[in-house]
Protein backbone atom coordinates (compact mmCIF):
# COMPACT_ATOMS: atom_id res chain seq x y z
CA UNK A 1 0.00 0.00 0.00
CA UNK A 2 1.37 3.44 -0.84
CA UNK A 3 1.94 5.93 2.02
CA UNK A 4 0.44 9.49 1.34
CA UNK A 5 3.37 11.65 1.47
CA UNK A 6 4.29 14.67 3.52
CA UNK A 7 2.74 17.68 1.62
CA UNK A 8 2.70 21.72 2.27
CA UNK A 9 0.17 23.54 3.77
CA UNK A 10 -0.83 25.10 0.79
CA UNK A 11 -1.27 21.87 -1.70
CA UNK A 12 -2.99 20.20 1.01
CA UNK A 13 -5.54 23.52 1.27
CA UNK A 14 -5.53 23.71 -2.44
CA UNK A 15 -6.32 19.93 -2.83
CA UNK A 16 -9.20 20.32 -0.25
CA UNK A 17 -10.66 22.85 -1.48
CA UNK A 18 -11.41 21.53 -5.01
CA UNK A 19 -12.64 18.35 -3.64
CA UNK A 20 -15.09 20.62 -1.51
CA UNK A 21 -15.73 22.39 -4.65
CA UNK A 22 -16.69 19.14 -6.55
CA UNK A 23 -19.28 16.85 -3.83
CA UNK A 24 -19.92 18.05 -0.13
CA UNK A 25 -17.65 16.53 2.74
CA UNK A 26 -18.16 16.13 6.41
CA UNK A 27 -15.31 18.34 8.49
CA UNK A 28 -13.81 14.38 9.82
CA UNK A 29 -13.25 13.65 6.20
CA UNK A 30 -11.02 16.39 5.80
CA UNK A 31 -9.46 16.12 9.30
CA UNK A 32 -8.28 12.32 8.49
CA UNK A 33 -6.61 13.80 4.85
CA UNK A 34 -4.72 16.28 6.54
CA UNK A 35 -3.58 13.58 8.84
CA UNK A 36 -3.01 11.04 6.46
CA UNK A 37 -1.16 14.01 4.33
CA UNK A 38 1.07 14.62 7.51
CA UNK A 39 0.53 18.11 8.37
CA UNK A 40 1.01 19.14 11.63
CA UNK A 41 -1.44 20.56 14.11
CA UNK A 42 -0.89 24.44 13.82
CA UNK A 43 -1.53 23.98 10.02
CA UNK A 44 -4.55 21.42 10.26
CA UNK A 45 -6.69 23.65 12.59
CA UNK A 46 -5.57 26.64 10.34
CA UNK A 47 -6.94 25.30 7.08
CA UNK A 48 -10.22 23.47 8.55
CA UNK A 49 -10.74 26.85 10.17
CA UNK A 50 -10.38 27.90 6.38
CA UNK A 51 -12.19 25.66 4.72
CA UNK A 52 -15.19 25.96 7.52
CA UNK A 53 -15.14 29.94 7.60
CA UNK A 54 -15.37 30.18 3.33
CA UNK A 55 -18.25 26.90 4.00
CA UNK A 56 -16.37 24.65 1.93
CA UNK A 57 -17.15 22.33 4.89
CA UNK A 58 -20.58 22.61 6.21
CA UNK A 59 -21.35 19.32 8.55
CA UNK A 60 -25.49 20.83 8.65
CA UNK A 61 -25.12 20.86 4.74
CA UNK A 62 -23.43 18.00 4.45
CA UNK A 63 -25.56 15.80 6.72
CA UNK A 64 -29.00 17.26 5.23
CA UNK A 65 -27.82 15.74 1.55
CA UNK A 66 -26.58 12.76 2.95
CA UNK A 67 -29.64 11.69 4.97
CA UNK A 68 -31.63 12.58 1.71
CA UNK A 69 -29.47 10.35 -0.41
CA UNK A 70 -29.11 7.44 1.77
CA UNK A 71 -32.63 7.58 1.90
CA UNK A 72 -33.52 8.24 -1.83
CA UNK A 73 -30.49 6.23 -3.31
CA UNK A 74 -29.13 3.50 -1.09
CA UNK A 75 -32.71 2.78 0.41
CA UNK A 76 -31.59 3.14 3.64
CA UNK A 77 -34.01 3.87 7.02
CA UNK A 78 -33.40 6.22 9.49
CA UNK A 79 -31.32 3.98 12.17
CA UNK A 80 -28.57 2.83 9.33
CA UNK A 81 -28.16 6.66 8.08
CA UNK A 82 -28.12 7.44 11.73
CA UNK A 83 -25.00 4.72 12.35
CA UNK A 84 -23.21 6.08 9.39
CA UNK A 85 -23.54 9.46 10.43
CA UNK A 86 -22.18 8.51 14.06
CA UNK A 87 -19.40 7.02 11.74
CA UNK A 88 -18.54 10.64 10.33
CA UNK A 89 -18.53 12.22 13.95
CA UNK A 90 -21.83 14.58 12.56
CA UNK A 91 -23.44 15.69 16.26
CA UNK A 92 -27.14 14.27 17.07
CA UNK A 93 -27.66 18.28 17.42
CA UNK A 94 -27.20 18.51 13.71
CA UNK A 95 -29.07 15.32 12.67
CA UNK A 96 -32.01 15.08 14.64
CA UNK A 97 -33.75 17.96 13.35
CA UNK A 98 -33.28 16.86 9.57
CA UNK A 99 -34.64 13.41 10.53
CA UNK A 100 -37.57 15.40 12.36
CA UNK A 101 -38.54 17.11 8.98
CA UNK A 102 -38.74 13.58 7.38
CA UNK A 103 -42.47 12.36 6.85
CA UNK A 104 -42.71 8.92 8.23
CA UNK A 105 -44.47 7.78 4.32
CA UNK A 106 -41.22 9.24 3.33
CA UNK A 107 -39.70 5.94 4.69
CA UNK A 108 -42.54 3.76 3.16
CA UNK A 109 -42.66 5.00 0.23
CA UNK A 110 -39.07 3.71 0.21
CA UNK A 111 -39.87 0.39 2.23
CA UNK A 112 -43.06 -0.85 0.81
CA UNK A 113 -41.56 -1.10 -2.82
CA UNK A 114 -38.55 -2.94 -1.48
CA UNK A 115 -40.69 -5.30 0.79
CA UNK A 116 -43.14 -6.16 -2.17
CA UNK A 117 -40.24 -7.48 -4.61
CA UNK A 118 -38.38 -9.11 -1.52
CA UNK A 119 -41.67 -10.97 -0.20
CA UNK A 120 -41.81 -12.59 -4.06
CA UNK A 121 -38.00 -13.65 -3.61
CA UNK A 122 -38.57 -15.47 -0.17
CA UNK A 123 -38.49 -19.20 0.48
CA UNK A 124 -40.78 -19.91 3.77
CA UNK A 125 -43.25 -22.78 5.06
CA UNK A 126 -45.69 -19.98 6.22
CA UNK A 127 -46.50 -16.55 6.00
CA UNK A 128 -45.47 -16.29 9.63
CA UNK A 129 -42.30 -17.18 8.39
CA UNK A 130 -41.95 -15.58 5.46
CA UNK A 131 -42.91 -12.17 7.58
CA UNK A 132 -40.08 -12.69 9.97
CA UNK A 133 -37.84 -12.70 7.25
CA UNK A 134 -38.98 -9.95 6.00
CA UNK A 135 -38.90 -7.62 8.64
CA UNK A 136 -35.25 -8.88 9.63
CA UNK A 137 -34.31 -8.04 6.24
CA UNK A 138 -36.01 -4.62 6.45
CA UNK A 139 -34.47 -4.28 9.68
CA UNK A 140 -30.82 -5.05 8.39
CA UNK A 141 -31.87 -1.60 6.06
CA UNK A 142 -32.41 0.41 9.22
CA UNK A 143 -35.56 0.75 9.51
CA UNK A 144 -37.92 1.06 12.87
CA UNK A 145 -40.06 -1.66 13.48
CA UNK A 146 -43.85 0.76 13.64
CA UNK A 147 -42.58 0.73 9.66
CA UNK A 148 -41.87 -2.42 8.93
CA UNK A 149 -44.80 -3.61 10.36
CA UNK A 150 -47.58 -0.82 8.53
CA UNK A 151 -45.96 -2.27 5.41
CA UNK A 152 -45.66 -5.65 6.03
CA UNK A 153 -49.17 -5.70 7.43
CA UNK A 154 -50.29 -4.08 3.92
CA UNK A 155 -48.11 -6.66 1.91
CA UNK A 156 -49.46 -9.84 3.90
CA UNK A 157 -52.93 -7.88 3.52
CA UNK A 158 -52.37 -7.79 -0.48
CA UNK A 159 -51.37 -11.00 -0.56
CA UNK A 160 -54.52 -12.77 1.59
CA UNK A 161 -56.93 -10.74 -0.60
CA UNK A 162 -54.93 -12.34 -3.62
CA UNK A 163 -55.07 -16.00 -2.25
CA UNK A 164 -58.47 -15.50 -1.49
CA UNK A 165 -59.42 -14.30 -5.11
CA UNK A 166 -57.59 -17.06 -6.43
CA UNK A 167 -60.28 -19.38 -4.83
CA UNK A 168 -63.26 -17.99 -6.77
Amino acid sequence: MLKDKKMTPQQALFKLTTLCSQAEHCAAEMEEKLRKWQLDDADRAEIMAYLVKERYVDDARFARFFINDKIRFNKWGRRKVELALYQKHIPREISDPIFEEIDATAYEEVLLPMLQAKWKTIKAKSDYERSMKLIKFAMGRGFGIDIIRRCVDQITDVDAETDFMDED
